[in-house]
């Protein structure tokens, strides 16, 4: 391979011929061998270059930056979002813990194309990174990244599948089957409102992440080194956000405190936990879908997934609920990914956190992930189909329907009933009959599942 030499504040050092970078992010590539192939997420560098670019309309309006470069460097920075160069960045999740490393790899690509554009020469620290510094620039990309991949990802893919599981519940509200509490038989409920039930969880997760927006889209740019705002010229804050809401549509802030979003990453750990949370709905629904559709003959037997792919290399015939499994395994990566979220997060000593580029790579990976399973599960309940007879079966002979004559005869006697019914393998009808004064009449009205699982009481 050819190469050629650049030199920075270290000396000379070889880099390739063709490459859009510079001497500092070759020093990473050569000095850190761990995962190299596990670079810095997409949406985090296309989430840097939008802060460039508006970086550099900011410095050019308050004076500081000639407008002919930061135009250029603008327009470099916007081809870059838009998913250009993306193999220029080579720079690996683990590097130095400010993200310096990625900042200077973006700053070195940026200064080559926009001394392209310009015709002249683009300095990577004086004209690109001008007002900035890696350790406010660096968590602002994460949190424009994550912000703008839970609008554009995460959110809709939760909308979808809520409306998938809401299409279907009024069709299964007459569907009744056996609840269950601690893997035990309890009262009659229908299968609409489990769907139902699923649904409110993701309205509620809805809800936390609309809650985490203002606080999310609160940036720490412009505080610098260490959070008070060295070398940050007047008006550069207000021109850089004002710009870079017009591109994403995104209302951006300026946090109070920059040195909050630096020197830790409370708010980064609070999105995770709200990504955390739409995973254990995640996990609720496939564990309840697997058992529900457990069987044939020997389980459950309530539901039926689709049939998507032979589920046994020896056993013919076998079918496996292969998307509630790989949905659970994704979800089950996310809680794993907010574990390391919460551990990095422990890393900020005084003014900075040092494990950012590990935070962006989890936070950001997460977020796609649980789209995808989100998707996933909404097409996996679009086709799920209902065991209508065995779960009548199943509810009609559950002693458990005695607790609907509670009202009337006192939970002794009612317990008693029950306990008959199991024992002599018979329906709480035909023992109550025994047992009772009540005629058949009042008794089928009382015992009538479709109104318990409702949650009706029926006079005697």
């Amino acid at each position: 391979m050819s190469q050629r030499m650049e030199k920075d504040t270290m000396g000379e050092i070889a880099v390739p011929a063709a490459a859009l970078y510079g001497a500092q992010t070759q020093r990473a590539l050569d000095n850190i061998a761990i995962a190299r192939e596990r670079r810095m997420p997409p949406p985090f560098l296309r989430a840097l270059a939008r802060v460039k670019a508006a970086a550099a309309t900011a410095n050019a309006r308050v004076g500081v930056l000639d407008e002919a470069v930061a135009a250029a460097i603008a327009a470099s920075a916007l081809s870059v979002a838009a998913g250009e160069y993306l193999d220029a960045f080579p720079v690996p999740v683990f590097q130095t813990g400010s993200g310096t490393s990625s900042n200077m790899n973006m700053n070195e690509v940026l200064a080559t194309l926009a001394s392209r554009r310009s015709g002249g020469p683009v300095h990577p620290n004086d004209h690109v990174n001008c007002s900035q510094s890696s350790n406010d620039v660096v968590p602002t990309a994460i949190q424009v990244a994550a912000a703008l991949e839970l609008e554009s990802l995460l959110l809709p893919a939760i909308n979808t599948l809520e409306s998938s599981l809401l299409r279907r519940a009024p069709e299964l509200e007459a569907v009744v089957k056996t609840g269950r509490t601690h893997l035990m038989d309890a009262m009659p409920v229908t299968l609409g409102f489990e769907l139902r039930t699923w649904a409110a969880q993701l309205r509620e997760c809805r809800q936390r992440l609309a809650d985490l927006r203002p606080r999310l889209q609160a940036l720490p740019i412009g505080g610098s080194a260490v959070g008070t705002g060295v070398n940050v010229p007047p008006d550069y804050v207000g021109v850089l956000l004002a710009s870079l809401a017009a591109e994403t549509g995104v209302p951006f802030t300026a946090a109070a405190m920059p040195s909050t979003r630096m020197a830790a990453q409370d708010v980064n750990v609070e999105c995770s936990a709200c990504l955390r949370g739409v995973a254990l709905v995640l996990i609720k629904m496939a564990n309840d879908l697997r058992w529900m559709g457990s069987g044939p003959l020997a389980g459950l037997g309530e539901i039926r997934l689709q049939a998507l792919q032979p589920g046994s290399s020896i056993m013919p015939g076998k079918v496996n609920p292969v998307v509630p499994e790989a949905v659970l395994m994704a979800a089950t990566e996310i809680l794993g990914n907010d574990a390391t979220i919460a551990l990095a997060a422990q890393s900020g000593s005084f003014q900075l956190n040092v494990m950012l580029p590990l935070v962006a790579d989890k936070l950001l990976g997460g977020i796609a992930l649980l789209a995808d399973a989100c998707a996933a599960m909404a097409g996996c309940v679009g086709g799920l189909e209902p065991c209508v007879e065995h779960a009548s079966d199943t509810v009609a002979r559950n002693p458990i329907l005695a607790t609907a004559l509670n009202p009337v005869i006192g939970y002794d006697a009612a317990a008693a009933i029950a306990k008959r019914a199991f024992r002599e393998g018979r329906t709480v009808l035909e023992v109550a009959l025994e047992e009772t004064d009540l005629s058949r009449e009042q008794l089928t009205r009382l015992l009538d599942p479709l109104p318990l699982a409702r949650g009706g009481r029926a006079d005697p």
